[in-house]
């Protein structure tokens, strides 16, 4: 139910020059070293994604979904779960993910040490050094995403894909960025039910957030392959980009 590794993420609704892309090795709070993909762009909006992956890790969606958020003015780094415990290299479709993603669950600490790892990047002079970092996350990695609004990384908003809210864990109060959820109506992975206790827990705790449901999508709908689901895909980048807009610096140039 995860994004499909041949898939090709839709393209944003501005498109931009890229001025590069490649692979990276970021080295986390603990030494760990893992592998990242970044993009960026020729002309920047002056702020930056991680994007963190679904269960499978760093696979081709992911890198070309980087090139994606470049055309569309962003800096982007799309990050690798499995520098602990598979090293660095690919995560195609021979990459046994199952084998090693219970081991990450099991430490959420370091999924975030290694997406505060990649915010540094972002914000450093020997990377694009952008002033406003969000994250971006799909099913596991959507949650993961909603996740560090609780962090220390100093996020200024957190989007999530279909991402199951039970794996946000008990700490909703502690949420502090605004939070984007993204929302696949027919998600056959996570109850609706589960996403309107979300909402209403996020409310009632004043957190900022903003939740749209696409009526009949699947999970993992965010995919040009998906032909009769083009204008939710067309929806939600602008809704991506109208929200790193919003929470965006007002000196920065606006987005969308």
């Amino acid at each position: 139910m995860c994004q499909d590794e041949d898939g090709w993420p839709p393209e944003p609704p501005v498109r931009g020059a890229v001025a590069g892309h490649g692979e990276i090795v970021m080295t986390s709070a603990d030494g760990t070293r893992f592998g990242g993909y970044v993009a960026g762009p020729a002309r920047s909006a002056g702020a930056g994604v991680v994007i963190l992956p679904d269960a499978r890790g760093l696979h081709s969606y992911y890198r070309r979904l980087a090139v994606r958020f470049a055309e569309a003015g962003l800096d982007a780094v799309a990050i690798d779960y499995f520098g602990r415990t598979g090293g660095l290299g690919e995560r195609g479709e021979a990459f046994d993910y199952q084998s090693h993603i219970e081991r990450v669950i099991a430490q959420p600490q370091q999924m975030v040490q290694d997406a505060v790892a990649a915010v540094d990047y972002l914000r450093s002079p020997t990377g694009p050094s952008v002033e406003a970092v969000f994250s971006v996350g799909f099913c596991l990695g959507g949650s993961w995403s909603w996740r560090l609004a609780a962090s220390d990384a100093g996020l200024a908003g957190c989007i999530g894909f279909y991402g199951p809210p039970s794996m946000v864990g008990n700490g909703v109060d502690q949420l502090r960025a605004p939070l984007l959820v993204l929302v696949a109506g027919a998600d056959a992975v996570t109850p609706q039910q589960e996403f309107a206790r979300f909402a209403r827990r996020l409310t009632e705790q004043g957190i900022r957030n903003e939740m749209y449901v696409y009526d009949g999508a699947p999970h993992s709908f965010f995919d040009r392959a998906f032909a009769q689901w083009q204008d939710a895909c067309a929806d939600a980048w602008q809704r991506m980009l109208d929200f790193i807009g919003r929470y965006t610096k007002p000196a920065s140039p606006r987005l969308g």
